[in-house]
Protein backbone atom coordinates (compact mmCIF):
# COMPACT_ATOMS: atom_id res chain seq x y z
CA UNK A 1 0.00 0.00 0.00
CA UNK A 2 1.10 3.54 -0.32
CA UNK A 3 2.19 5.29 2.52
CA UNK A 4 -0.65 7.78 3.49
CA UNK A 5 -0.05 11.17 5.52
CA UNK A 6 -1.65 12.29 8.50
CA UNK A 7 -4.97 11.89 9.40
CA UNK A 8 -7.00 15.01 11.10
CA UNK A 9 -10.12 14.06 13.40
CA UNK A 10 -12.78 16.86 14.10
CA UNK A 11 -16.01 16.90 15.59
CA UNK A 12 -17.33 20.02 13.94
CA UNK A 13 -16.07 21.71 10.84
CA UNK A 14 -15.45 24.91 12.03
CA UNK A 15 -12.96 25.70 9.09
CA UNK A 16 -11.05 22.88 9.72
CA UNK A 17 -11.31 21.51 6.18
CA UNK A 18 -10.63 24.88 4.06
CA UNK A 19 -7.29 25.03 6.24
CA UNK A 20 -6.07 21.59 5.53
CA UNK A 21 -7.41 20.54 2.14
CA UNK A 22 -4.96 22.79 0.35
CA UNK A 23 -2.10 20.51 2.22
CA UNK A 24 -1.35 17.47 0.00
CA UNK A 25 -1.22 14.15 1.38
CA UNK A 26 -3.19 15.40 4.79
CA UNK A 27 -6.76 13.29 5.42
CA UNK A 28 -9.68 15.22 7.11
CA UNK A 29 -11.81 12.74 8.92
CA UNK A 30 -15.55 13.64 11.41
CA UNK A 31 -15.26 11.90 14.27
CA UNK A 32 -18.68 10.37 13.16
CA UNK A 33 -17.35 8.98 10.37
CA UNK A 34 -14.02 6.92 11.17
CA UNK A 35 -13.16 4.24 9.51
CA UNK A 36 -10.80 1.42 10.79
CA UNK A 37 -9.15 1.80 7.11
CA UNK A 38 -8.42 5.05 7.99
CA UNK A 39 -7.05 4.49 10.82
CA UNK A 40 -4.83 1.94 10.09
CA UNK A 41 -4.38 1.40 6.47
CA UNK A 42 -3.49 -1.21 4.80
CA UNK A 43 -3.67 -3.34 8.58
CA UNK A 44 -0.67 -1.16 9.61
CA UNK A 45 -1.27 0.63 12.98
CA UNK A 46 0.25 3.60 14.03
CA UNK A 47 -0.85 6.20 11.15
CA UNK A 48 -0.23 9.55 12.64
CA UNK A 49 -3.49 11.08 13.77
CA UNK A 50 -4.23 14.83 14.58
CA UNK A 51 -7.45 14.62 17.19
CA UNK A 52 -9.05 17.77 18.26
CA UNK A 53 -9.89 18.29 21.75
CA UNK A 54 -14.16 18.13 20.78
CA UNK A 55 -13.22 14.99 18.69
CA UNK A 56 -11.70 13.29 21.78
CA UNK A 57 -14.79 13.68 23.96
CA UNK A 58 -16.71 12.59 21.02
CA UNK A 59 -15.61 9.27 21.67
CA UNK A 60 -16.96 8.50 24.72
CA UNK A 61 -20.44 9.49 23.38
CA UNK A 62 -19.93 7.14 20.57
CA UNK A 63 -18.50 4.14 22.02
CA UNK A 64 -19.38 4.85 25.81
CA UNK A 65 -21.67 2.75 28.01
CA UNK A 66 -25.33 4.23 25.94
CA UNK A 67 -23.05 4.32 22.62
CA UNK A 68 -22.25 2.25 20.21
CA UNK A 69 -21.42 -0.87 21.60
CA UNK A 70 -17.63 -3.05 20.45
CA UNK A 71 -18.71 -6.04 18.27
CA UNK A 72 -18.73 -9.53 20.60
CA UNK A 73 -17.57 -12.75 19.20
CA UNK A 74 -20.55 -14.78 17.88
CA UNK A 75 -19.88 -17.97 18.89
CA UNK A 76 -18.85 -18.74 22.52
CA UNK A 77 -16.53 -22.00 21.17
CA UNK A 78 -13.89 -21.29 18.44
CA UNK A 79 -12.53 -24.72 18.85
CA UNK A 80 -13.71 -25.39 15.45
CA UNK A 81 -12.13 -28.87 15.52
CA UNK A 82 -13.86 -30.12 18.01
CA UNK A 83 -17.17 -28.50 16.47
CA UNK A 84 -16.88 -30.19 13.37
CA UNK A 85 -15.87 -33.70 14.80
CA UNK A 86 -19.09 -33.74 17.06
CA UNK A 87 -21.37 -36.44 16.68
CA UNK A 88 -24.28 -33.94 16.29
CA UNK A 89 -22.55 -32.30 13.16
CA UNK A 90 -21.29 -35.99 11.85
CA UNK A 91 -24.30 -37.61 11.66
CA UNK A 92 -25.96 -34.73 9.19
CA UNK A 93 -23.30 -34.90 6.80
CA UNK A 94 -22.45 -36.85 4.00
CA UNK A 95 -20.01 -39.86 4.35
CA UNK A 96 -16.90 -39.06 3.00
CA UNK A 97 -16.22 -40.12 -0.60
CA UNK A 98 -14.01 -42.64 -1.90
CA UNK A 99 -10.82 -42.15 -3.93
CA UNK A 100 -11.64 -41.47 -7.37
CA UNK A 101 -12.42 -44.17 -9.67
CA UNK A 102 -9.20 -45.34 -11.73
CA UNK A 103 -9.77 -44.98 -15.52
CA UNK A 104 -8.19 -47.91 -17.86
CA UNK A 105 -5.72 -45.38 -20.01
CA UNK A 106 -7.01 -44.83 -23.78
CA UNK A 107 -6.02 -46.72 -26.56
CA UNK A 108 -5.03 -45.28 -29.33
CA UNK A 109 -6.91 -46.78 -32.48
CA UNK A 110 -4.21 -46.61 -34.80
CA UNK A 111 -2.12 -48.92 -32.87
CA UNK A 112 -4.74 -51.46 -30.92
CA UNK A 113 -7.27 -52.96 -33.20
CA UNK A 114 -9.01 -54.01 -30.29
CA UNK A 115 -9.66 -50.28 -29.51
CA UNK A 116 -10.33 -50.03 -33.36
CA UNK A 117 -12.89 -52.45 -32.98
CA UNK A 118 -14.64 -50.65 -30.76
CA UNK A 119 -14.96 -47.64 -32.71
CA UNK A 120 -15.64 -49.22 -36.28
CA UNK A 121 -15.69 -53.72 -36.13
CA UNK A 122 -15.77 -53.22 -40.21
CA UNK A 123 -12.11 -51.27 -40.48
CA UNK A 124 -10.74 -53.68 -37.67
CA UNK A 125 -11.77 -56.38 -39.62
CA UNK A 126 -9.81 -55.14 -43.08
CA UNK A 127 -7.31 -54.55 -40.72
CA UNK A 128 -6.66 -57.78 -39.63
CA UNK A 129 -7.29 -59.25 -43.09
CA UNK A 130 -4.37 -56.87 -44.13
CA UNK A 131 -1.87 -58.14 -41.51
CA UNK A 132 -2.86 -62.07 -42.37
CA UNK A 133 -1.86 -60.81 -46.26
CA UNK A 134 1.15 -59.18 -44.78
CA UNK A 135 2.31 -62.47 -43.07
CA UNK A 136 1.36 -64.67 -45.78
CA UNK A 137 3.49 -62.65 -48.55
CA UNK A 138 6.12 -62.63 -45.41
CA UNK A 139 6.43 -66.41 -45.24
CA UNK A 140 5.95 -67.07 -49.16
CA UNK A 141 8.96 -63.73 -49.76
CA UNK A 142 11.86 -66.56 -48.98
CA UNK A 143 10.50 -69.10 -52.01
CA UNK A 144 10.00 -65.81 -54.15
CA UNK A 145 13.90 -65.12 -53.70
CA UNK A 146 14.64 -68.79 -53.95
CA UNK A 147 13.18 -69.07 -57.35
CA UNK A 148 14.53 -65.43 -58.57
CA UNK A 149 18.30 -66.64 -57.20
CA UNK A 150 17.82 -69.54 -59.75
CA UNK A 151 16.89 -67.49 -62.52
CA UNK A 152 19.65 -65.08 -61.90
CA UNK A 153 21.81 -68.53 -61.54
CA UNK A 154 20.91 -69.58 -64.59
CA UNK A 155 21.84 -66.11 -66.38
CA UNK A 156 24.95 -66.40 -65.58
CA UNK A 157 25.62 -69.37 -66.80
CA UNK A 158 24.66 -67.94 -70.19
CA UNK A 159 26.40 -65.00 -69.42
CA UNK A 160 30.02 -67.11 -68.93
CA UNK A 161 29.18 -68.45 -72.51
CA UNK A 162 28.97 -65.66 -73.94
CA UNK A 163 31.88 -64.04 -72.43
CA UNK A 164 34.07 -66.99 -73.46
CA UNK A 165 33.23 -66.70 -76.90
CA UNK A 166 33.77 -63.27 -77.26
CA UNK A 167 37.36 -64.47 -75.94
CA UNK A 168 37.42 -66.69 -78.50
CA UNK A 169 36.18 -64.22 -81.58
CA UNK A 170 38.19 -60.71 -80.59
CA UNK A 171 42.05 -62.95 -80.29
CA UNK A 172 44.15 -61.30 -82.14
CA UNK A 173 45.54 -63.13 -85.33
CA UNK A 174 45.44 -63.26 -89.07
CA UNK A 175 41.78 -63.48 -90.40
CA UNK A 176 43.05 -64.80 -93.82
CA UNK A 177 45.28 -67.29 -92.18
CA UNK A 178 43.48 -70.21 -92.91
CA UNK A 179 41.45 -68.56 -95.81
CA UNK A 180 37.58 -68.89 -95.90
CA UNK A 181 37.61 -72.25 -94.03
CA UNK A 182 35.30 -72.85 -91.51
CA UNK A 183 36.84 -74.91 -89.29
Amino acid sequence: TLRRGPLVVYKSNDGVEQAFRNLPGVELCCVDRLNLLQLAPGGHMGRFCIWSQAALDALNDIYGAEGKSVPEDLMANADLARIINSDEIQSVLNPAKRANKKYLRKKNPLKSIKALAKLDPYAAAARESEQRAEAARKDQKAAILARKREVAKGKKQFKAQGKAFYEKVSKQGDVCANGFALA
